[in-house]
């Protein structure tokens, strides 16, 4: 028992003892479920990709670290409740010589010292000041979800763009494969002699644009794959293989199609909100600690003090216990008191008007996304049907021309809509993913 009573007390006093809590202030925990996989030969979903990114990101786990501190802060705070004990002590030797009878004396006096304090009583100052330590604790906590549902959104950003970049590649490279087709039937024709020059050079010119276009869609497709490697705390070289989104209604829709609903949920759902409210109970906490500081606070002492003046030659020591109560009330401290309430009254409405202006915002942020994912779910339904048709008009396009009843330009009008059908495609329907993410995200999920 002995034994562990001075281990807590070292981590007490020295602090190497992270883990030690004895007024109970740690609650965040550091991200757990962190996924065990071979990134360079695995297929990663869109969670694994969160999970590597939460557990990895230099930049999170740097606001992890200050949660910890408000936490600790907050502990010193409440240490306020319990009393303060010093021991001191001091051991001299001393020795004086008489000349005139050669004599010599020696001392070798002590003093051991105990003091003890305990705030009794300061009309809830004690009690405004641990509250507002709570209250920063709780903002700090809130503001790192929100740090962590910002990093999740910028992961499943760049993990939809990079699938809509490849997406695109393949569409650049069937676009690059239908006016090689056309190039193609153009020369036949040209060597037949059935069309002129002019039909086989535009062939020609539309290849090598739609040739150039599959160079870019393949840097794109880089580019987007380094910046989500980089999210992970990647090399930007590395190769992710990743899943795919399904193209359903499930994939598309929400669980809740109700703008009314969703805004009401983001009002309580939001961790910014919620940080924004903490600091608003801290402004208000620290306000009711300004006031307290006019008025008078008791305070409980004790202390014991031996004092021996030569405990070697066997002389009797000093022993004094004292204890009692201390009452102390500020007369005048020049005004400060005064406008430090002041000060903390303004700063309380400050952040009560901070409060609602960010409802405003919030509400508008999910209204605005809102419409954004409904114009996005009907660009993506148009765009299937473009496609249909862009699909059947290239077919018959393609077979007029064989016959010699439709002109180059006619062909190649058919490639170039359906080329931007297959891209309008794919970009609605990633955008669409986009806004949907989006909007989650400004509700508070």
């Amino acid at each position: 028992m002995k034994k562990q009573a001075l281990f807590a007390l070292l981590c007490t006093a020295a602090l190497p003892c992270t883990a030690f809590d004895p007024l109970l202030t740690s609650t965040v925990q550091a991200p757990t479920g962190c996924i065990d996989k071979n990134i360079a030969t695995e297929e990663l979903a869109l969670s694994d990709l969160m999970q590597i990114g939460i557990c990895t990101n230099p930049s999170l786990s740097a606001q992890y670290m200050g949660v910890k501190s408000t936490e600790a802060t907050l502990g010193a705070g409440r240490s306020q409740y319990l009393p303060s004990v010093t021991v001191s002590g001091a051991a001299n030797i001393s020795g004086d010589r008489i000349e005139s009878h050669g004599g010599y004396t020696q001392t070798e006096p002590y003093t051991a010292r105990a003091d003890a304090s305990w705030l009794l009583f300061d009309f809830g100052g004690r009690e405004s000041r641990v509250h507002t330590l709570r209250a920063y604790a709780d903002a700090a906590n809130f503001q790192y979800n929100a740090a962590v549902k910002d990093l999740m959104l910028s992961i499943q950003t760049a993990y939809l763009r990079l699938l809509a970049a490849q997406e695109s590649l393949v569409s650049a490279n069937a676009s690059l494969d239908s006016y090689k087709q056309s190039y193609n039937e153009a020369q036949k024709r040209y060597k037949l002699g059935m069309v002129s020059l002019s039909d086989k050079l535009q062939a020609q010119t539309r290849y090598e644009q739609a040739l150039l276009a599959v160079v870019l869609a393949e840097d794109e497709v880089r580019q987007y794959s380094g910046q989500l490697a980089v999210l992970l705390n990647l090399s930007p070289s590395t190769e992710l293989k990743l899943v795919k989104p399904q193209f359903n209604t499930q994939t598309t829709s929400i669980e809740k199609d109700d703008v009314e609903a969703l805004m009401k949920e983001a009002l309580t759902e939001r961790p910014e909100l919620r940080a924004q409210e903490s600091m608003e109970r801290a402004a208000k906490s620290n306000m009711t600690a300004a006031k307290t500081k006019m008025l008078p606070s008791i305070v409980a002492n004790a202390s014991s003090v031996i004092n021996d003046t030569s405990w070697k030659h066997d002389s009797l020591y000093q022993r004094n216990n004292t204890a009692g109560l201390a009452v102390s009330m500020p007369l005048f401290t020049g005004f400060s008191n005064f406008y430090n309430v002041k000060s903390a009254s303004w700063l309380y409405k400050q952040e009560k008007a901070n409060t609602q202006n960010l409802r405003l915002m919030i509400e508008n942020e999910v209204w605005h996304n809102y419409q954004n994912y409904k114009t996005a779910v009907r660009s993506y339904e148009i765009s299937q049907t473009v496609l249909d048709s862009a699909e059947e008009n290239h077919r018959v396009a393609f077979r007029y021309y064989q016959v010699g009843k439709a002109d180059i330009l006619t062909l190649l009008d058919a490639v170039a809509q359906l080329a931007d059908a297959r891209q309008n495609k794919i970009s609605a329907f990633y955008s669409l993913l986009l806004s949907k993410a989006n909007l989650y995200k400004s509700i508070g999920k």
